[in-house]
């Protein structure tokens, strides 16, 4: 039989996936909805509420209240587009972000590295910092899923869009030459580990790189993008 219930406490997509994450160890998830936020699951015999209240608690400050008891399906999520179509905001945001770099710094029929590798930098840590400031709660959340540090110190989870943004300024301004690319290095290099640690273990999470407006899903090209910020700033150090 399938039992639906209403969650309290639920704001954004992280939260579907860490109540996933947190109840599909211990009874059998059909669906959790952000819009309207309830659970359906299924069970031979209701389960008694307080244990899937404990069982929630695991994933935050959640709480269920039942619906009904019936067979009556929930409303099912829109279709999400799969593959690199899931992407494709990324991808999208990168294009302007390069094209607007390519424009910027191109003077008399030549492009300066240079000028080209800190405004792309700058145009990236500004507008993902900017998305993640749209739900900011709601981020670190999402974040403290995958990310090492922000797993230990859920504080980090609020602290880093402002690391991004700093960063976008002082590329921006060509401020900290040296420094700036030293600091990405070490902020996208280990952020760049927890994803690395969620791939191996094969979690389905929500990447938060663009907060939570939208809904790209963790994986290798979470990686790609990371790893392309370290290398750019190592190759910005190399080539001074």
């Amino acid at each position: 039989m399938k039992y639906s219930y209403r969650i309290e406490g639920m704001h954004c997509a992280a939260c579907v996936d860490k109540i996933k994450l947190a109840l599909s160890a211990k009874i059998n998830v059909i669906n959790v909805t952000l819009n309207p936020p309830m659970l359906q699951i299924e069970a031979v015999i209701a389960p008694d509420l307080s244990d899937l209240n404990k069982y929630i608690l695991a994933a935050g400050k959640y709480r269920l209240q039942p619906v009904s008891e019936t067979s009556q399906s929930l409303p099912t999520n829109k279709t999400e587009p799969s593959g690199l179509l899931a992407y494709y905001p990324i991808f999208l945001i990168a294009m302007y972000i390069l094209g607007v770099a390519s424009i910027n710094n191109f003077h008399a029929g030549s492009l300066s590295w240079q000028g080209f590798m800190n405004q792309f930098m700058a145009g990236f840590f500004l507008v993902f910092s900017a998305f993640k400031f749209l739900n900011l709660r709601g981020f670190a959340e999402g974040y403290a899923s995958y990310d090492l540090l922000a797993q230990r110190f859920s504080t980090y989870g609020f602290i880093y869009p402002f690391l991004e943004l700093g960063l976008g300024i002082l590329y921006l301004g060509a401020w900290l030459p040296v420094a700036t690319p030293v600091l990405t290095i070490i902020i996208m290099g280990f952020s760049s580990l927890g994803v690395i640690n969620s791939l191996l273990k094969k979690q389905q999470l929500q990447c938060a790189c663009l907060g939570t407006i939208l809904n790209v899903p963790l994986s290798s090209i979470t990686l790609i993008e990371d790893l392309t910020m370290v290398v750019l700033a190592a190759l910005s150090l190399v080539m001074r």
